[in-house]
């Protein structure tokens, strides 16, 4: 296979000081790139640099707003692709528009689909993605989908803290879909495992209505993908106390966090929120003490330079 010596690294403007961490990481900087708005909005990119026959990745999650930083993305991609650049990686840290998926009804679109189909046009070669909502999104791609687990990183700082659990723990799956990422965590941590079986009376609301599991006089540690408007999250975390549970804490890679989200969780029984940055918080929730930030900057930046040199980056996770 190729050996990719020249490696070059851009960002837009969804989430710099995520990309610098990472470009820090492999003993680089970011690659020079102005990313700018026309008077009427339109979006405007520039490589500032020479970037012929180079192995580019441009690392640009698709958080809030969405659309602009996707467009972002694919305009730099389409930049770098005329500029003569030998392959384009997306490393897209969060996956926007990943929760439309399939057809929940007639006449609905695909959008998880079309977002592929845009970054495959726009330049794409390869995509580096994390924790997706559904595993199923890489196979909308045609090219390499290489599927990063925040996982490593949330297992440290729970070991970090087993001594204060008493080694009595629970792993809770918010809802029957999450019960193959709760059984990873519970596997790896010698923990029992419970699910949350709830109703979703429609988009963005829902409803804990059962526990199923023993988490009685136990501490309980809700994984999931995303928090959004944090409904699911603080209403598992009630029942959990309900049925017993010490203590609730929550491990949840991408802190989208919109509307009354922050103040959900300041008010509700929660213990702790760890989140990754994957999505760069708002003002207001990097003041509330009960949420934490880890950073994935390092497990991305050793996927890159994987990629980068064709070594295999599933051995990550073994």
């Amino acid at each position: 296979m190729p050996q990719f010596k020249d490696m070059q690294i851009f960002t837009g403007n969804a989430n710099r000081p995520l990309a610098e961490e990472i470009a820090k990481s492999l003993g680089g900087t970011l690659g020079s790139a102005q990313v700018k708005r026309f008077a009427d909005g339109e979006i405007w990119v520039e490589i500032d640099q020479n970037v012929r026959g180079m192995d580019v990745f441009v690392i640009q999650p698709t958080c809030s707003p969405a659309n602009e930083h996707l467009m972002e993305m694919l305009i730099m991609m389409d930049a770098l692709r005329r500029a003569s650049c030998d392959r384009i990686t997306a490393v897209i840290p969060y996956y926007g528009y990943a929760r439309q998926d399939r057809k929940v009804q007639p006449r609905t679109p695909i959008t998880a689909k079309l977002v592929a189909d845009l970054l495959t046009t726009a330049g794409a070669q390869r995509v580096l993605g994390m924790d997706l909502h559904v595993g199923q999104i890489q196979g909308f791609f045609n090219i390499p989908f290489d599927h990063l687990f925040a996982l490593p990183v949330f297992l440290d700082y729970v070991r970090s803290l087993q001594d204060r659990f008493n080694h009595d723990l629970v792993i809770v799956s918010p809802d029957a879909g999450g019960t193959e990422r709760a059984r990873a965590y519970a596997k790896r941590l010698h923990a029992s495992l419970a699910i949350i079986d709830k109703r979703r009376s429609s988009p963005n609301v829902s409803e804990a209505m059962n526990v199923i599991g023993d988490v009685k006089g136990k501490t309980a540690i809700i994984v999931d993908d995303i928090v959004d408007t944090a409904g699911t999250l603080t209403q598992a975390a009630a029942a959990l106390r309900h049925e017993g549970a010490k203590e609730v804490y929550a491990s949840i890679t991408h802190a989208v966090l919109s509307g009354e989200a922050v103040h959900k969780i300041e008010k509700s029984v929660l213990t702790e929120l760890v989140v990754t940055n994957t999505i760069p918080l708002k003002e207001e929730a990097k003041a509330c003490k009960k949420i934490r930030v880890l950073s994935v900057a390092n497990l991305l930046a050793e996927a890159i330079q994987r990629i980068n040199k064709s070594d295999s980056v599933s051995s990550l996770f073994v």
